[in-house]
């Protein structure tokens, strides 16, 4: 084929929403994708809570990327860790050494990890990133009561004690889930164990749960956790970690041997390499259109990408987000390829929701808001809809009929992943899709 006749090469790093949606998008468009990711699966993050407290499986909320494309024939992916770009040669550099040429490059990597500072944190929290970090949460959890029911006197010293950081929607949700499991199932596998004496806190920074929702929905949300026995601290930072306790800026120290982090995310590793300007968090700076200023053929979208409202304000690390913005690069990409000007990326806010257990969730959507039963389903049937593949819906869909109607779990299994360190907390991984790059040339 004749230079002239190649299809232009649209190189998209990550597989999270962002990504799959910008590949789907361009599937008739006369180029050529090429998806890189270090994982062969797409996982459906707003459900790994729930791997993490025995209510899915793995394989229920992942799907393997090249099953989702097998009829696309515009496209190809690359199992691979990126470790650099050549912006003079446009090329992605992978960690195998090979050498993926782009005329459109976009940086889909999403995020990691954030945690504040706080020492120990990284070293002894177990972070909800990922389905390696779903499972060992999981695996944590059970050998906590299976070493309590060897020796009830662990629980004094906090072995039975879950501290979820971060009062946002995952953490709201993570522990209303933990408080659920162990009432409603632990109870019952631990007939000798007084399972009522396991505390779950949720540990929040600002003085409320859920920033970003409307009062009315805060309060729902922190008075259906205090009635249901989650203690809730706010106003309350965590300035340490160690395997035997938290500790709180106020000088607080909680024997726990748990510690769920899912206070906040910044941007992926690969942010920080490219040598690209960044906002709050390691977010990169874009155009209007999500390009990268003075890159025009470099676009970022997703958890990345430091977008802007018309108000200047920095648009939410959300799904629907990425979701837009793949759309949006997407049509940008064609333009480019036409000759036509670019234009300016607008979000419309679609709405906002968290489940807090059986029967209780707040969603808001513009001015609508609603809370408890109708909320909950609501959030159930989003997230089903949401889910890629029929077979992962059908499947979420029994096991959450099955724990409705039985008040049971399927998934108490200690699996095997990497071990813990003697410490029992979580050991240090890397936290992104792509391997932390080296510097842009």
């Amino acid at each position: 084929m004749k230079t002239s006749d190649r299809k232009p090469r649209v190189v998209i790093v990550g597989a999270g929403f962002g990504g799959l949606r910008l590949a789907r998008e361009l599937r008739r468009a006369p180029v050529e994708v090429r998806l890189i990711d270090r994982n062969n699966f797409h996982t459906f993050q707003p459900l790994l809570y729930q791997v993490a407290t025995a209510g899915l499986e793995p394989e229920d909320i992942a799907h393997a990327v090249r099953g989702i494309f097998q009829k696309q024939k515009n496209f190809q992916f690359r199992l691979g860790a990126v470790v650099g770009v050549d912006r003079a040669a446009k090329t992605v550099r992978l960690a195998d050494g090979e050498a993926l040429p782009y005329d459109y490059l976009v940086l889909a990597a999403g995020a990691s990890t954030n945690y504040f500072g706080a020492e120990g944190a990284e070293t002894y929290g177990f972070p909800l990133k990922s389905l390696t970090d779903a499972v060992r949460l999981r695996n944590h959890i059970i050998r906590q009561f299976e070493a309590a029911d060897r020796d009830p006197s662990l629980i004094e010293a906090g072995a039975l004690t879950f501290v979820v950081v971060g009062g946002g929607p995952t953490g709201v949700e993570t522990a209303g889930a933990l408080l659920e499991l162990f009432e409603k199932v632990f109870a019952k596998d631990y007939p000798h164990l007084p399972v009522e004496k396991a505390r779950v806190m949720l540990v929040e920074a600002a003085p409320d749960l859920l920033g970003g929702f409307h009062e009315a929905s805060k309060r729902h949300a922190r008075e259906t956790l205090d009635k249901r026995g989650v203690e809730v601290i706010t106003g309350a930072p965590v300035v340490r970690v160690t395997p035997e306790a938290v500790r709180l800026a106020d000088g607080t120290a909680i024997p726990a041997r748990t510690l769920v982090w899912a206070a906040g995310v910044r941007a992926a590793p690969l942010a920080d390499a490219l040598g690209f300007e960044q906002t709050t968090a390691g977010r990169i700076v874009v155009a209007p259109d999500l390009s990268v200023p003075g890159r025009p053929e470099v676009f970022v979208i997703g958890d990345l990408a430091g977008s802007r409202d018309e108000a200047g304000n920095l648009h939410p690390q959300l799904a629907p987000v990425a979701l837009a913005g793949a759309r949006h690069v997407a049509r940008q990409i064609r333009r480019r390829m036409t000759g036509a000007p670019p234009e300016p990326f607008r979000y419309r806010d679609r709405g906002i929701m968290a489940t807090i257990g059986r029967h209780a969730a707040v969603a808001e959507f513009g001015g609508l808001r609603t809370q408890g039963f109708l909320a909950w389903v609501m959030w159930l049937f989003l997230h089903l809809v949401m889910l890629i593949g029929f077979r992962n819906r059908l499947n979420v869909l029994v096991n959450w009929a099955w724990n409705y109607f039985t008040y049971d779990r399927g998934a108490r299994l200690i699996l095997e992943v990497p071990p813990e360190p003697p410490h029992g907390g979580a050991a240090p991984r890397q936290r992104s899709g792509v391997r932390p790059a080296s510097r842009i040339s």
